[in-house]
């Protein structure tokens, strides 16, 4: 199996199954209607947080002891680039901002339950649970909720997105 490969196996596996239809997309950013801003508003919102930790990546590397400088630095730098690539994506209506966004997500809550984790209790910890709180977990299950999201060609007009079980399958499970 390549390195993209597994990659592709492991980011399908943290995407549900309703949002892993064979479907193709036909999601477009030029749509007028209201998903289609919701898209873009969403898309903004990614490039904004990501656009937010380019200096905040810069705050850390002159603050922090250089070994823990090394490794906050690279996973907020990996959240950035997982933010600005599936909002940049989002916003132009193209499919393949799910993949992207659910890094984020993964990488979002791991940051937070670290932060949590190594916080001293005072107000270092307070700072840790405010983040966690106002900005971390609220983007992450974001980015979550945009990944499992099935594209909209794959949904019919009322629908939930939900596939509807096939004749003779158990609907129950």
């Amino acid at each position: 199996m390549t390195p993209e490969e597994t990659s592709d196996v492991a980011l399908t596996a943290l995407i549900s199954p309703t949002a892993r239809h064979s479907c193709p997309s036909t999601d477009t950013a030029h749509d007028s209607s209201g998903p289609g801003r919701t898209r873009r508003r969403q898309g903004r919102v990614l490039m904004g947080a990501g656009l937010a930790l380019l200096p905040w990546l810069g705050y850390l590397a002159g603050t922090l002891p250089p070994a823990e400088a090394a490794a906050w630095v690279t996973l907020d730098a990996l959240e950035a680039a997982a933010l600005l690539s599936a909002g940049s994506r989002l916003s132009r209506g193209d499919a393949r901002h799910r993949a992207p966004a659910a890094a984020a997500a993964v990488l979002l809550l791991a940051d937070a339950c670290i932060d949590l984790a190594t916080s001293a209790t005072g107000p270092e910890l307070a700072v840790a649970v405010a983040m966690a709180v106002a900005a971390e977990l609220p983007l992450a299950a974001l980015c979550a909720v945009i990944a499992a999201r099935p594209p909209r060609s794959c949904r019919r007009p009322g629908s939930s997105g939900t596939p509807r079980p096939r004749h003779g399958q158990n609907s129950s499970w």
